[in-house]
């Protein structure tokens, strides 16, 4: 039974001071929409409320690629006093005297003069690639990703409750039966624990702005068309799960890290993917193309362009491994306390650096395990390939990690095995790790596989021969330790920060 709601969203999704956003609404039965926004950090500060017309609309069978296309409802235009961050759109209407809600964002851009010299990329990309609002998504079929739709139940608010992380805080959970029970229990989508706003960014935000930390926000797509708005800070975070990533916003990012920018990815499974942002509006993307498996359908295959294919970054083809910006690879790492992978892993990092100035005022000492508690490392974990010196992990650089990366940390993670997916492949379908051993070595044999079956989650850095320091937590689970008040955490994001920004 289709449940009479309200669903809406954002276009563009960002916008500066002085530009206006419209705001695209489709009310069941043409109810009037009650929409509130409020800026969301440390506190919920709302900013607008009103009452909005709308009609009811249709949602296109291609909606999930060429967008929705419904007509604006009304405009919104940003007051001088909406600083940098992330805005809920809270969208309400009354059904027979039932309250029905949804949600949509928009960001709005720092200010040339903003005093802050943080700045926080939201993983937009990400969140577009699992949305499954009008079906397809980047994971069940779908090779372009509309952004302009809603996002689908999920993505933008999560009630509390057991289960509400996909990674397991209480193993063990091989079937993963309270994740799966919470999303089914609160119909939200099923692939709603794997992105979205209030699974890393919203509590990282939280901590910051309740310990002091001025934050500006913008959304990856912002790195790809406004690539000079990084050049006012000092430091750049990418927060949670980071995975897909065009050639524009690494062009950005490793440009800055060589010219003396420091980045701090408190991130895992980062920028994984290439994608390719297309069907520009007033110089807007619209659409995000990502083939992924698919690759040898992409019109860029086996042409002059194929730097741009949209592989994993680590393809032999493409030749441009992640590492070389974040030191470390999804291909090298993989899950940790995700189902049958790593099932009753630490959910922590051992320390192998202790004397390093990331660790001062924790009281870490080697061997130590950092973030147990709170299971700060889980879900999508990378790292690189290394060998040891007189006990020590040190990088071998041979997939393109950085000759002066350090590893401080880590932990075992795994892949996903044809036998121990969650959702396992189809008999003519490569598994994962079958998969990703071919894009890397060309060749997916038992011996290839075997060369990343052992991965890790590593905790590292490096600095650039500009002076750039980058920092990886080598998982997307670091703000829960921030949420959890793990102290030693705590105290090791805000050297990080303190220092850095």
């Amino acid at each position: 039974m289709t449940i009479e709601t309200v669903t809406g969203y954002c276009w563009p999704q960002s916008v500066a001071s002085g530009g206006s956003i419209g705001l695209h609404l489709s009310s069941a039965g043409g109810r009037p929409v009650n929409v509130e926004i409020a800026r969301v950090g440390a506190q919920r500060t709302v900013v607008w409320a009103g009452t909005i017309e709308a009609a009811d609309h249709p949602t296109p069978r291609d909606a999930d690629s060429n967008g929705c296309g419904w007509p604006v409802a009304t405009t919104i235009t940003p007051g001088d006093d909406w600083v940098s961050g992330y805005y809920e759109v809270l969208l309400t209407i009354d059904v027979d005297g039932k309250t029905r809600q949804s949600h949509a964002f928009l960001v709005v851009r720092p200010s040339a003069d903003s005093k802050n010299t943080i700045l926080l990329q939201l993983a937009t990309n990400t969140w577009h690639a699992y949305n499954d609002f009008a079906g397809r998504n980047l994971y069940n079929g779908g090779t372009h990703a509309s952004l302009q739709r809603p996002m689908a139940r999920g993505y933008l608010s999560k009630p509390p409750g057991a289960g509400r992380r996909v990674t397991t805080t209480n193993p063990p959970d091989r079937d993963m039966n309270a994740h799966v029970g919470y999303i089914r229990m609160n119909h939200l989508s099923g692939w709603a624990g794997s992105a979205g706003w209030p699974d890393w960014e919203q509590p990282f935000l939280a901590w910051a702005e309740r310990n002091g930390y001025g934050i500006d926000v913008i959304t990856n797509v912002d790195l790809d068309e406004h690539p000079g708005i990084i050049d006012n800070y000092r430091l750049l975070l990418s927060v949670g799960h980071d995975e897909y990533w065009s050639s524009p916003m690494r062009d950005t990012v490793e440009g800055f890290i060589a010219r003396g920018g420091n980045v701090a990815f408190f991130s895992g499974n980062t920028a994984l993917w290439q994608v390719r942002m297309e069907d520009r509006i007033d110089g807007t993307a619209s659409v995000m193309v990502g083939y992924k498996g698919q690759f040898k359908n992409d019109p860029v295959y086996d042409t002059d362009r194929i730097a741009e294919l949209t592989s994993i970054w680590s393809d032999h083809l493409i030749g441009r491994p992640e590492n070389h910006m974040t030191g470390v690879s999804f291909t090298r790492g993989g899950y940790h306390r995700i189902g049958k992978r790593v099932t009753n892993g630490a959910g922590g990092y051992t320390v192998f650096r202790p004397d390093h100035w990331m660790f001062e005022g924790t009281e870490l000492d080697y061997g130590d395990v950092l973030g147990a508690a709170t299971t700060t490392v889980g879900y999508e974990c990378d790292g690189c390939e290394y060998t040891t010196v007189d006990g020590l992990p040190v990088p071998t650089g041979a997939d393109g990690t950085p000759e002066s990366f350090e590893i401080l940390g880590m932990v075992p993670a795994a892949h996903f095995t044809r036998t121990t997916a969650g959702r396992p492949p189809k008999p003519h379908e490569p598994s994962e790790i079958e998969f990703l051993a071919s894009r890397v070595f060309d060749d997916r044999s038992e011996a290839a596989v075997k060369r990343i079956a052992a991965g890790q989650a590593m905790l590292g850095s490096y600095t650039s021969p500009g002076g750039g320091t980058v920092i990886t937590s080598g998982s997307t689970d670091w703000a829960h330790g921030l949420a959890g008040r793990d102290r030693q955490i705590e105290q090791i994001t805000s050297n990080i920060l303190d220092r850095l920004g």
